[in-house]
């Protein structure tokens, strides 16, 4: 597979410096590069600093960004399409069930994947930018975090609630490991510590499996030693950290490893209405749901109408668990709501930027797993695998930071991709016979 933005014939030959208005809308897309991940957890306003600073530079340099789509190439059209689809369903999704336009809202936002991407194209923010947003964030969050939970919170949670938090701050961390400049690691190691802090305060056991996965192929990709070596480091590192969790009594509570083990008992005593039952109970509806409706579902942001088929959510409408608004379950929750043609795009959403991803990766001359095209396919499968125990599209912020971050990541890995190639050639141009 190859995406070869040189194939259309209005591709530029060169990344010539911006000047004018266009140099100061560039200026004005590095702060946004910076702003998004340092301020998406750390304001109450979360992405909007960043949206306000992506809509004034793009009306500075309109023009710039339609030039830019031949360098966009085929990566963006092929974002396009499934934003298109992803929207054109969920329109006959609400069509379909007499819904208002508000309940397409999350959906809707998908249509800034493309703008995104070409505006990265246009404006070419430094990706440095980006890692230094992260790692503030990061550490911003924890100070936040920290100073929450000495306050007296049971959970460290901001702005968001306790999973959104650990959600993104695990994006954050693959944007800091994996967008990270060269010589760097010290910080490196300074942001993960403050992500894992936030994410044992917010006592989230959903991003456990995506943390595993992040540190496996942090540990896989480094040029130390022997491929043996890495994973015996990466082995005593989790030992390390189960040690400490199990053994220190405040942190096994923090993490809520006491409730998880009452949830089992409440639920092999055929009590659900405890965290991990409810999320059992809620996977049971979703089946029994999908096998009824397997072609429309029960509309988009309708799950809590699927949970009235439950004895104790009919007998008591004030039962809080039968109005928690979604399946916690990406597959769930795609498949009670739309149906057939819910589980292809939610299939599409998640393979269709991989391939993406995949296919930039491989074009980007990087020697090892890493640069913004990396990092893209980490933020995927983080989101997939979180989306195990969380509807990762039902919140608003962790869907307008996957739109974002993938938008974001695209754009600077076409960039990226181009200017190596470009500085191949010349390097071959001026080379002696």
């Amino acid at each position: 597979m190859t995406f070869s933005p040189a194939s259309r014939p209005s591709a530029p030959a060169s990344l010539p410096p911006l000047q004018g208005r266009a140099g100061v809308a560039h200026w004005i897309a590095t702060v946004g590069l910076f702003c998004m991940p340092a301020l998406v957890l750390t304001l109450p306003q979360n992405l909007l600093p960043y949206g306000i600073l992506l809509l004034l530079s793009t009306l500075l340099a309109p023009d710039v960004l339609w030039r830019a789509r031949g360098l966009a190439g085929r990566p963006v059209v092929v974002l396009s399409w499934m934003v298109m689809a992803t929207v054109g369903f969920a329109l006959i999704s609400i069509h379909l069930f007499d819904q208002g336009l508000r309940d397409i809202d999350v959906r809707s936002r998908f249509v800034v994947i493309p703008w995104i991407a070409l505006w990265v194209c246009a404006l070419r923010p430094d990706m440095r930018w980006l890692w230094t947003g992260a790692l503030a964030g990061l550490i911003g969050t924890m100070v936040l975090s920290i100073l929450q939970v000495a306050g007296g919170a049971a959970r460290a949670e901001l702005t968001t609630n306790a999973i959104v938090l650990a959600d993104i701050v695990l994006v954050l961390m693959v944007l800091l490991v994996f967008c990270r400049p060269h010589k760097r690691w010290t910080w490196v190691i300074v942001g993960m510590v403050a992500g894992c802090v936030t994410i044992v305060l917010s006592g989230s056991r959903g991003v456990w499996l995506a943390l595993l996965a992040l540190l496996v192929v942090m540990a896989m990709s480094l040029r130390w030693r022997t491929g043996p070596a890495r994973l015996g480091v990466l082995l005593a590192l989790v030992a390390i950290a189960g040690t400490l969790i199990l053994t220190i009594p405040s942190l096994r509570e923090q993490v809520r490893l006491t409730e998880l083990k009452h949830d089992v008992v409440r639920m092999e005593r055929g009590d659900s209405d405890s965290s991990a039952g409810a999320r059992v109970e809620r996977l049971q509806v979703a089946y029994e749901t999908f096998l009824d409706h397997p072609l429309t579902g029960v509309g988009i942001g309708h799950f809590d109408s699927a949970m009235q088929r439950l004895p104790v959510c009919r007998d008591d409408p004030a039962e809080q668990r039968c109005h928690l608004g979604h399946a916690h379950n990406d597959l769930a929750e795609w498949a009670a709501t739309q149906g057939v043609p819910g589980l292809l795009l939610l299939l599409a959403i998640y393979g269709v930027p991989l391939w993406v991803f995949t296919g930039l990766h491989r074009r980007s001359g990087e020697q090892a797993f890493r640069g913004p095209a990396a990092a893209g396919i980490m933020v995927v499968v983080t989101y997939v695998l979180c989306g195990i125990t969380q509807s990762m599209f039902a919140h608003q912020i962790t869907a307008s930071f996957y739109v974002t971050i993938v938008g974001l990541l695209a754009g600077l890995s076409i960039v990226q991709g181009h200017t190596r190639r470009l500085a191949l050639a010349q390097a071959k141009a001026q080379a002696p016979g």
